[in-house]
């Protein structure tokens, strides 16, 4: 690099030097010319030529005095061009590297057919996941400017969200190919055929890059390590990471993951450098609901009052709304009808609630009692909360006061609490926010040694929470009643 540019810089003072010399050979030769022929001048042209060649003189001589910063003039434009074109050369180079070995692979790309369009309700995530797609069609805008995009996405949400269909988007409105491999398809019997799979996948993605890989359920093969073994998943996961480093931001792979399980990650797959950007995605709100409502009965014959449907069906995720409808049109061509009605829908609902234990639908009364939950924690908390959210913002610091330990615990246990000041009898809705205010309280007093009890500080944060939201308990009920209407509690609201 350095015997380039002393090469560039010699050039550049050849140049001004033969420059001048030019210019100083010719007006010696026009003087000359004009010395021996002046009988002969008629006209202005000759006075013309001679001022022409004093400029040209002038602007050698001004040249070579300026040449330092004429020098520095070039060699910026030349960095400018190099990084404009260093997306392709790096392209070049990361699929020069790659083995015919990690090639010689069952594994395929697809292109997807399916953008934003076809994915309702997540406008929000739409917005963070653009500039990805953006990045992956113009790069070069970015890389003028030395940016690079986070090497990993992180979708993070329960089952049935969208985010395969989220991931299938953003490869579809990039028009890139798209690598699908699930975290399960990685555990392997034999050792090493699991960190083999994962060369393999990344060296086909480089082959084809601009690509997005996407590994759905990562928590299989993600988990946390212990340090104790050295087994199959570790030695998976530790190639994973390999990989991930292996690659820079302008590589033109980039590679989404899904998991609803994040606190079972390894801290190495969430530092800065892999999975940068987290983008949770929540169980659709009744708009949200309405939206993909509108989206899959498009184009269906039908009588639904989808105003009335978006209301009972709080608690669906978009893949349950999705196989609602299908139930539903299916009863309807069983029963030899053209028009899909409501008798279809709740034949379809009774099949979905029979068949799957797990699914929250919830009655009018059940969505009171968890709108004065959430309602109460959004009043504590001061922060955005939405009607199926597992949990709320906590504080996070690196070295965190007593206050702010004894604050989590009061964000967890609120909704307990709440409900119990506002129904007057207690009732059994998120195990998760007891035991995380439990653990909390076990790190105050044994970890940390702040406090003598465990059981006498959930007590007392349990008796100032009563007081508290005993004195406000008209502002709960205003919250709960948007919380019912828009099954959302934004920071405007408190």
């Amino acid at each position: 690099m350095l015997q380039d540019s002393n090469n560039n810089n010699k050039n550049l003072e050849k140049n001004f030097k033969l420059m001048a010399m030019s210019a100083v050979v010719l007006l010696i030769l026009f003087l000359y010319t004009i010395y021996k022929s002046s009988s002969h001048i008629a006209g202005n042209s000759y006075y013309v030529g001679i001022g022409f060649l004093f400029i040209l003189l002038f602007l050698a001589l001004y040249l070579k005095v300026k040449q330092e910063k004429v020098r520095a003039f070039f060699n910026k434009n030349k960095k400018i061009n190099k990084e404009t074109t260093s997306f392709d050369n790096e392209l070049t180079k990361s699929k020069a590297k790659i083995s015919n070995e990690d090639l010689n692979s069952n594994i395929q790309a697809v292109t997807s057919n399916i953008t934003f369009k076809d994915v309702a309700g997540i406008n929000e995530i739409k917005e963070e996941l653009e500039e990805v797609v953006d990045f992956l069609n113009n790069p070069k805008k970015y890389l003028e400017q030395g940016v690079k995009l986070p090497k990993g996405v992180l979708l993070v949400g329960p089952p049935g969200v969208g985010k395969t269909l989220i991931a299938r988007a953003v490869a579809g409105e990039a028009d890139v190919p798209f690598f699908y491999q699930s975290g399960a398809s990685f555990v392997q019997i034999y050792v090493g055929m699991g960190a083999k799979r994962v060369r393999e996948l990344f060296a086909k993605a480089k082959q084809s890059a601009p690509a997005i890989i996407f590994i759905d359920e990562i928590d299989a093969v993600g988990k946390a390590r212990s340090g104790k073994s050295n087994d199959e998943r570790e030695s998976t996961l530790n190639e994973l990471l390999t990989q991930m480093d292996g690659f820079d931001g302008d590589s033109g792979v980039i590679v989404i993951a899904a998991t609803n399980k994040i606190e079972v990650l390894d801290d190495a797959l969430l530092r800065a450098g892999r999975f940068d950007r987290r983008v949770h995605v929540g169980l659709p709100n009744i708009n949200d609901r309405k939206k993909i409502l509108e989206l899959y009965l498009t184009g269906k014959n039908h009588e639904i009052n989808i105003e009335k449907l978006v209301n009972e069906t709080a608690g669906f995720s978009s893949a349950t709304l999705a196989t609602l409808i299908n139930e539903a049109l299916l009863n309807m061509i069983k029963n030899n009808k053209r028009i899909l009605n409501n008798d279809d829908i709740l034949i379809a609902k009774n099949k979905l609630e029979f068949g799957k234990k797990q699914l929250k639908i919830l009655d009018n009364r059940q969505k009171e009692i968890l709108s004065i939950y959430q309602a109460s924690k959004a009043f504590i908390s001061k922060t955005k909360v939405a009607l199926f959210d597992e949990s709320v913002q906590k504080l996070n610091s690196t070295y965190p006061s007593y206050h702010e330990l004894c604050e989590n615990i009061r964000r967890d246990l609120a909704g307990f609490i709440g409900v119990e000041v506002i129904e007057k009898e207690k009732y059994a809705i998120n195990h998760e926010d007891l035991e995380s205010a439990s653990k909390t309280a076990h790190d105050i007093v044994n970890k940390y040694k702040m406090a003598n009890s465990v059981e006498e500080l959930l007590t007392d944060i349990k008796n100032d929470l009563r007081s508290e939201l005993s004195q406000n308990s008209q502002e709960i009920n205003r919250l709960k009643n948007i919380m019912i209407k828009n099954e959302v509690i934004t920071k405007d609201d408190i």
